[in-house]
Formats: structure tokens, sequence, C-alpha cells
């Protein structure tokens, strides 16, 4: 594809960010110490607005982290090639095991796949968390496409 045909299909930054708050799965990929990649689907919220996973502390992803901290998230949708849409963020990773920062996060997540979160659902939300840590990207690029724009 020709740098044309790239910036015609990019996504401004309201449809970067609209685009990832509809869609409901990541691809997280990280190193592993062989240089063969991890990658793995997860579910994702938002803290300061930045795209944001929960991962067990002792996970393989965490692992992989605290030796490489290059992580990239991909987003995706699409069947047909001219429907395709996502957007990769690339970035070094930062790994939160701040409790008022995972509960935050764990709230987002909660109300994007589970429902409206109310106390009665507190001890489940605690479970979930329990024994996790953060994963949220600082971001050093986000590439982005929307085959719908060449339509």
């Amino acid at each position: 594809m020709g740098t044309n045909r790239r910036a015609e299909i990019k996504m401004t930054d309201v449809e970067v960010d609209a685009f990832l708050k509809e869609q409901k799965t990541a691809t997280m990929a990280t190193m592993h110490p062989d240089g063969s990649i991890h990658a793995v689907a997860m579910w994702y919220g938002f803290l300061d607005g930045v795209i944001t996973v929960e991962t067990k502390a002792k996970s393989q992803k965490i692992k992989n982290l605290q030796r490489d901290p290059r992580v990239t998230f991909l987003v995706e949708a699409g069947e047909r090639y001219e429907e395709l849409r996502g957007v990769e963020i690339v970035g070094t990773a930062k790994i939160v095991d701040d409790p008022d920062a995972i509960w935050e996060l764990g709230m987002s997540v909660w109300e994007r796949y589970i429902g409206p979160y109310d106390e009665t659902q507190r001890e489940a939300l605690e479970a979930m968390l329990a024994k996790r840590v953060l994963v949220t990207p600082q971001v050093t690029k986000i590439v982005s496409w929307d085959h719908r724009k060449l339509a």
C-alpha cells in the first residue's frame, strides 16, 4: 500500500478513541527470553484515557515485561478486506501495583464487560483483582487503519 493509501485509511485521534471504546478484546504482545513473541487476547479498560489491562502479578506477561518492557497492543475488527479496521499501540510497559489504580481499572473493565457496578458486586470485583497488577503502555507510536474509508 503506497503512502497516499496509508494516509487515506488512517483514523483520526477521535476515531481511534471511539474504536478502542467500542471493541472488546486486544491482543497484547510481549517478548519471551528467546525472542519469540508472547501474544494473548486480553480484556481491557482505560486508566487516564490509556488502554490498560489487569493480569496476575506472576503471569508470563509480567515476567517478560520485567525483563524487556516493550509491549504492543493490537485491537482489530472486520470480516472482509473492505471492512478491516485496527489500532496498534506500541510502547514501554508501566507495571502498576497501586491498589487505587487497580480498583479504578477494575471498575472500568467490569463496566465494559459485565455491566453497571454496584456495591453488591464488591466481593466479586475484589476476587477478580486479587494478586493482580496493571500493564499500561507509555505510548511511543499508534498506527491505525480503516479500510471502510477506501470505498
